[in-house]
């Protein structure tokens, strides 16, 4: 009877919801979630994506970062809505500095799919999928032939819902916003084969679902994300949206996440920003803050890229950003954590993209 009470909550929630010019749902202050239900897909919002980036070991100290991704883009043609199915997946090799990764574009159907009852989205061989039973997560990716992920994923700390009310703000509008449901930290296991060499690695993951109808307002250009999760058994995720002058936009967030779970939100007043160096690609042209520093509360953290170069090429969607897997250094000079650091808006008309329903 719970089950179908919430299931009805919910269900309401949307029917009242509040929708854009062409008809799509704006996420609305309330919503009661009911999973595995949410852990899928909504085709009545425009955008959403299942975001999982991690640091991964192997013996001999060998390390990796990766990255794999579903898109899941709506847009209207002919009086019929289309589902686009975008996808990316990127492995670094720490030791050399290799960064190898791949983007993929299909419309639903054969090739590309999102379950609307639970977590199962897949690109071609590429999936994500939720084990009911176990709870634990499976990943299963390759990367232009020569890139071999195979991992299994356990939270080890509880779903979190960032944002107030169960909506996280992007902007002042009201469509500036999203849903946005977090696995803070997976126990991560399984194998990496890069080239002819097999690796069984473990590790940890952060896993984002966010789904909406905009991310960005009129004023905006992108954004800056940063997933951290510290040694003190703490997680601290960064979402500075950014303006066309390169300022900050009010409604930029930075969240902790407890020891116990718990998360404690913060305005975009509350931390400070510092860019401590840049890179220009040499592909894009496009600069990108590389390495920063995030100070709030009396803290101090700086993220050190592994690699300079760990920029998505944006070959499909001619949209390039930098997706980089980081160490997180304390006031001490100290490792404190890791991190994993994204750059987005810093080339290409990135606004433009996510309105038009190509994304």
């Amino acid at each position: 009877m719970k089950h179908w009470l919430l299931l009805f909550l919910s269900m309401t929630t949307l029917l009242h919801a509040q929708a854009t010019a062409d008809g799509f749902a704006i996420p609305q202050k309330g919503r009661v979630f009911v999973f595995p239900r949410d852990h899928g897909s909504h085709p009545e919002f425009r955008t959403e994506w299942w975001y999982v980036t991690g640091h991964l070991d192997a013996k001999g100290g060998r390390r990796f970062g990766f990255q794999v991704t579903f898109f899941r883009q709506a847009r209207r043609e002919d009086g019929k809505t289309l589902h686009l199915h975008l996808a990316h997946a990127a492995l670094l090799d720490a030791k050399t500095g290799r960064f190898v990764h791949e983007e993929r574009l299909n419309r639903e159907g054969w090739d590309a799919a999102s379950s609307e009852t639970t977590l199962a989205v897949r690109n071609g061989n590429w999936s994500l999928k939720l084990d009911e039973a176990t709870q634990h997560l499976h990943i299963a990716a390759t990367v232009k032939g020569e890139v071999l992920l195979r991992l299994e994923l356990e939270a080890v700390k509880p779903l979190v819902v960032f944002g107030m009310d169960g909506v996280s703000r992007k902007g002042a509008t009201d469509s500036a916003a999203s849903h946005y449901l977090t696995w803070p930290r997976l126990k991560t296991t399984g194998i990496v084969k890069l080239g002819p060499e097999e690796h069984a690695v473990n590790g940890e993951a952060w896993m984002d679902h966010e789904f909406s109808s905009s991310q960005l307002e009129g004023g905006q250009v992108g954004w800056d994300w940063v997933a951290m999760q510290l040694k003190d058994a703490r997680e601290i995720m960064v979402y500075r949206m950014r303006r066309k002058d390169g300022s900050a936009d009010a409604a930029s967030t930075l969240a902790v996440v407890e020891r116990d779970g718990k998360v404690r939100q913060l305005g975009g007043d509350a931390f400070v920003w510092e860019v401590l160096e840049k890179w220009k690609s040499p592909r894009s042209g496009a600069e990108y803050p590389i390495r920063v520093r995030i100070r709030f509360e009396g803290q101090s953290f700086e993220l050190r890229p592994l690699a300079e170069d760990q920029e998505q090429d944006g070959g499909i969607t001619r949209l390039p950003y930098w997706e980089g897997a980081c160490d997180v250094i304390d006031s001490r000079g100290q490792i404190a954590g890791r991190a994993f650091l994204e750059l987005a808006g810093y080339a290409g008309d990135l606004a433009g993209h996510l309105s038009s329903g190509t994304k």
